[in-house]
């Protein structure tokens, strides 16, 4: 069934609002840069029963300041008060040379920065809020159960914020974490996780209350030109904004990964916040590889579900939510009605 045959219905919401902060590594507007950090905070900033309350950026998709950039030129185009803090600009360890050069040259080896030719790059900012980790970490634990924290990029910033702030275990009402791959060709390890193991591990294995929304499931996503076009059409300042950065990504992921459209991992965080019915769910114990040739690699294993576990540490942390798959098409129409519907 087509995208455009299902209608998106919103169930009655309560009057309480989602207070979440979104930590991400946003791309938009930023030639072979992925857009879905960008999407995910399109999502929260047009659906009514979201309040949006801080962003921060990581290094990972983009330099920390590039990824500043994007998200202050999203926030300013529309208006939106939303604090704005910088973090990471590189990982607890991992060396992040060969990262930015797959990530930040990848558009030159495959001689397709043309794409972006008429999208216009954010400028970078001159003045910025900095400690993203204490600034998240400060709002999650002065409003204890009430702060969702949604982390779309490398993990970097909120092990830090643990680190300050070890209460954010307890005080966090959930981590929504875009991350994570166990089973998709051609992944051994994903960029998020890949690019700073250490943090991975530090938040998989805190005990904090966890959801994560691994590449096993994000991988099922897809967006058309077709889906871009519907959304196009409600000519407001979020679906400007999407068409004109999207349009090229879209055409980029069908040359370079040979799709049909692009995946749209991020956006699932917050889709997924705004309709849960939409993936279904499995729990288990999740940790990161940190050494040899596996260095980066998501781990899955139960008490239970060992059938020889010889070696095997006992699991650390608590059981975390994994995302196992998702109705793309209801996805693409929840994504459709909160934009089509967004007044500024």
């Amino acid at each position: 069934m087509a995208a455009r045959d299902i209608k998106y219905n919103p169930k009655k919401q309560k009057n309480e609002s989602m207070r979440i902060i979104i930590d991400c590594d946003p791309g938009n507007g930023i030639p072979g840069a992925n857009i879905d950090d960008g999407l995910a905070l399109a999502l929260a900033i047009a659906a009514p029963q979201i309040d949006l309350e801080m962003i921060t950026t990581v290094a990972g998709n983009t330099p920390v300041d590039v990824g500043y950039a994007v998200a202050n030129d999203l926030i300013t185009q529309l208006g939106i008060p939303v604090a704005l803090y910088r973090g990471a600009s590189r990982a607890l360890r991992e060396d992040p040379q060969p990262w930015r050069e797959k990530l930040d040259h990848g558009v030159d080896y495959a001689g397709l920065r043309q794409l972006w030719s008429n999208v216009p790059a954010p400028a970078l900012c001159q003045k910025v809020k900095p400690y993203a980790p204490e600034a998240m970490g400060e709002l999650i634990c002065h409003n204890p159960g009430e702060i969702t924290l949604v982390a779309t990029g490398p993990l970097t910033n909120v092990a830090i914020a643990l680190q300050l702030y070890p209460e954010i275990v307890h005080s966090v009402k959930n981590i929504v974490v875009m991350g994570g791959v166990f089973n998709v060709p051609g992944y051994l390890k994903d960029t998020n996780f890949g690019l700073d193991p250490e943090a991975a591990h530090a938040v998989l294995t805190s005990g904090a209350p966890v959801t994560l929304v691994p590449m096993d499931v994000t991988t099922k996503t897809q967006m058309l030109h077709a889906d871009l076009d519907r959304l196009a059409k409600a000519e407001n300042g979020l679906s400007r904004y999407l068409a004109q950065t999207i349009r090229p990504w879209i055409t980029y992921s069908m040359q370079t990964r040979n799709l049909p459209g692009c995946w749209i991992h991020d956006a699932l965080t917050v889709a997924w916040l705004l309709e849960p019915s939409l993936a279904t769910m499995e729990e288990d114990y999740l940790d990161v590889s940190l050494e040899g040739i596996t260095r980066g690699m998501t781990c899955r294993y139960g008490r239970d579900t060992l059938r020889l576990n010889v070696g095997i540490p006992e699991p650390t942390g608590e059981r975390i939510k994994i995302l196992q798959s998702i109705d793309n098409p209801r996805l693409l129409s929840l994504i459709e009605h909160y934009i089509h519907t967004y007044r500024a």
